[in-house]
């Protein structure tokens, strides 16, 4: 099972974390989120309900390309190209070049961990 760990900090929390790691001051752990959202509310709106749905039928369908996604899924395609080029942005989807330029989604994890911190200043 392969999880992709999500994080919550605001702007500033992650600028730092960056420079730090940048720095050579922290090196990031296992356990630590690899993708990272200003907001729980802008996290909600990329994994929404109907944006979950169309992880599972991108997983369960393996889709050759947009157009057969939006058949599938019932959405128009350039709202999926949209949809799905904000996923790629955090990592959620991965879009590759089929044939004869045709863009191919996969789904490259089969779980989410959120890691949402309730004591200010701690990541």
């Amino acid at each position: 099972m392969k999880t992709l760990k999500i994080g919550i900090a605001d702007y500033d929390r992650m600028k730092t974390r960056t420079m730090a790691i940048a720095r050579g001051e922290h090196k990031p752990v296992k356990e630590e989120p690899t993708v990272w959202f200003t907001s729980i509310e802008s996290f909600a709106r990329v994994l929404s309900g109907r944006n979950r749905e169309l992880l599972e039928t991108i997983a369960r369908e393996k889709p050759d390309s947009l157009t057969e996604l939006a058949e599938l899924a019932g959405r128009s395609k350039s709202n999926l190209s949209r949809t799905l080029k904000t996923m790629s942005g955090y990592g959620l989807v991965e879009l590759k070049r089929g044939q004869r330029r045709t863009v191919v989604p996969r789904v490259p994890y089969d779980r989410v961990r959120l890691d949402v911190s309730l004591e200010s200043g701690s990541q």
